[in-house]
């Protein structure tokens, strides 16, 4: 698993982007702990979108969910990663 900083630019108001795909468990797992915890994203499949897929190879990964933050980026449902994202929401 690819972890490290992202230089790609964010849409919209959402400092956190996940790329997903249709049926992926993780994914929805993923979506479910940020909703939970307050923290707003962006959602964006690779299945329809082939720049974002680029994307998320040129990071590094190979499967999804893929979080981004401005200075970070990880695949796979990872809690501990998530809940230290809403720690620092929360300040």
């Amino acid at each position: 698993m690819a972890e490290g900083l992202s230089s790609a630019p964010h849409s919209g108001a959402a400092a956190v982007t996940v790329y997903t795909k249709p049926s992926c468990v993780q994914c929805e797992a993923t979506v479910r702990a940020l909703a939970r915890k307050g923290i707003a994203f962006r959602l964006v499949d690779v299945t329809v979108d082939d720049d974002a897929l680029a994307h998320v190879r040129e990071l590094g990964h190979q499967q999804v969910p893929v979080v981004e933050t401005a200075t970070e980026h990880w695949s796979g449902y990872r809690p501990d990663r998530l809940m230290a994202l809403a720690r620092r929401r929360t300040g």
